[in-house]
């Protein structure tokens, strides 16, 4: 599988996770840039529940600092913080 075809799959993943869990199914038509916050998709509890998504889907911490709109406010915003958490994990740690 091409890292294209894994951000898709991620996107299509996340997108539906939000249709169903916070715009439950009704089909409300938004970018993958497009603000969560700003457009009232999730609220600031709704961002504790994609928190515990986040980590127990893909097995991330997510640590209070990643805790910011640049990592969590979009789809496409999500789509970079998980590819960047997951790069970290598996990148060897320098002595």
């Amino acid at each position: 599988m091409t890292t294209d075809t894994l951000t898709t799959s991620l996107a299509t993943e996340l997108r539906r996770f939000i249709d169903e869990t916070f715009l439950f199914g009704v089909d409300i038509s938004y970018t993958d840039t497009d603000s969560f916050m700003e457009n009232s998709i999730i609220d600031s509890t709704g961002v504790l529940e994609l928190i515990a998504h986040l980590e127990s889907t893909y097995r991330l911490h997510i640590a209070d600092d990643d805790l910011v709109p640049e990592n969590l406010d979009s789809v496409s915003n999500l789509v970079d913080f998980i590819n960047r958490k997951r790069a970290r994990s598996i990148t060897p740690a320098v002595e």
